[in-house]
């Protein structure tokens, strides 16, 4: 099986430029947790609603902070032609909750998230096995290992 068969394809993008209330307001009005960044037709980053708690208001920012201050620049992707069991094991190592989709043009194409996966009959067992890799504590994208 193969991402594009399980991924979301209506995707939502945000600027650098602007705020994080902005795209706290989005990530409410559309239900989700995250939201790709593009700048000049480019994807360049990720925002998330950890983001926006740890990164932000954990930290005494304002609304009116830019996304750019606060979103993760170091962009991890996957193809839309790739199986779903090598994202997936990637996903548990890397301890991602989801990822960007881009065609082999690298353009913004969908999200994979665990949750897509968890709702695909047959992409369940490799939810689960990504699951178990992101639950171990710390990593590369702790948000805690990175506060200064």
């Amino acid at each position: 099986m193969k991402i594009r068969d399980c991924m979301t394809r209506d995707v939502r993008m945000v600027r650098p430029d602007q705020s994080i209330r902005e795209a706290a307001h989005l990530m409410a009005e559309l239900d989700i947790g995250a939201l790709p960044v593009q700048d000049n037709d480019r994807l360049v980053g990720m925002i998330t609603d950890r983001d926006i708690a740890v990164r932000a208001v954990a930290e005494g920012r304002g609304a009116d902070t830019r996304i750019s201050d606060v979103m993760t620049n170091e962009i991890k992707y996957c193809y839309e032609d790739q199986d779903i069991d090598e994202v997936t094991r990637n996903m548990g190592e890397q301890r991602l909750r989801r990822l960007p989709v881009m065609n082999r043009d690298k353009r913004l194409v969908g999200i994979l998230s665990l949750g897509d996966l968890a709702l695909d009959e047959d992409a369940a067992d490799e939810a689960g096995e990504a699951l178990c890799g992101i639950s171990r504590p710390g990593g590369e994208h702790s948000q805690s290992a990175s506060r200064h």
